[in-house]
């Protein structure tokens, strides 16, 4: 069974939940192609932390007009989305890294960025911090700039806080930051981004998985698993091994990676009872 490890092999349970679980989604196929998807988000009441926005590998060579208008549409409903910037374990440059991000903002207005394969080592601590440090400065800039030119918000967007949205939990002012490692990184990455995906994988090993006793020292918010292959018959195993490990957001899917396919590029074939464990109350 899954569980938490001290040092001396101690089973630990984790710390308490300080809010609700919900999905954190690392991105569906293009809105073109995925249509059904993309809408799906927008369902009110749906216990969605953030949505990642990835157009080609990232943001792409120009504005895409079918991204904008998904963009578009998420920013109404109170989504958070994140840009998809790849880091490939550290080996894509600053100065690439930078310039992806300001494509990001000024095209598709995101509310942070999702820096998938993100690095786990404690060598590259330094340079990671680095880059979340100027992500955030890149956020702030484009939120000073917006609120400068941004008429002020008529009925509907006032009431956007009522529409049941869950927000990215425990972002910091100004920008969200997901650092998805994919497996438990060093614990000096935790004081750099707002969230940590330290799983992303086979259900065949997550149900196996075991968190190292660092974890326990930080809430459930800061932590997102990502799980691909989980059978129907299994969504509250998942559930359960995710809150035992003291993860707040996750993502199941019984979609999987055979033949080299992305098995994150559309919904769950049990996508209504995956939201109906998450999101009692929520909107048909």
């Amino acid at each position: 069974m899954p569980h938490l490890m001290t040092p001396g092999n101690a089973v630990r349970a984790p710390a308490g939940p300080t809010g609700r679980t919900g999905f954190g989604v690392p991105g569906w196929a293009h809105p073109m192609l995925a249509p059904v998807e993309w809408a799906a988000l927008s369902r009110p009441g749906l216990p969605l932390h953030w949505a990642v926005l990835d157009v080609a590998g990232g943001p792409g060579a120009r504005p895409d007009p079918y991204c904008l208008a998904a963009a578009a549409g998420l920013r109404e409903s109170g989504v958070t989305v994140l840009g998809h910037l790849a880091m490939r374990d550290g080996t894509r440059s600053f100065g690439e890294l930078v310039a992806d991000a300001h494509r990001f903002l000024d095209w598709y207005r995101v509310d942070g960025f999702y820096l998938a394969d993100a690095p786990a080592e404690r060598a590259q601590l330094a340079e990671t911090a680095r880059t979340v440090t100027m992500l955030r400065a890149l956020c702030a800039q484009q939120r000073r700039y917006q609120g400068r030119h941004t008429p002020v918000p008529g009925p509907r967007a006032a009431g956007a806080a009522g529409t049941g949205r869950v927000r990215a939990p425990g972002a910091r002012p100004g920008a969200a930051l997901v650092l998805g490692h994919g497996t438990h990184p060093h614990p000096g990455y935790a004081d750099m981004a707002d969230q940590l995906v330290t799983f992303s994988g086979r259900w065949t090993d997550y149900r196996w998985s075991q968190a190292p006793e660092w974890t326990a020292h930080h809430p459930p918010e800061r932590f997102c698993h990502l799980v691909h292959g989980v059978p129907q018959l299994h969504i509250e195993e998942a559930l359960r091994i995710a809150r035992w490990q003291g993860a707040g957001t996750v993502w199941f899917t019984d979609r999987t990676d055979r033949q080299g396919q992305n098995p994150w590029e559309a919904l769950p074939g049990y996508w209504d009872e995956l939201v109906s464990r998450l999101g009692p109350g929520v909107s048909e």
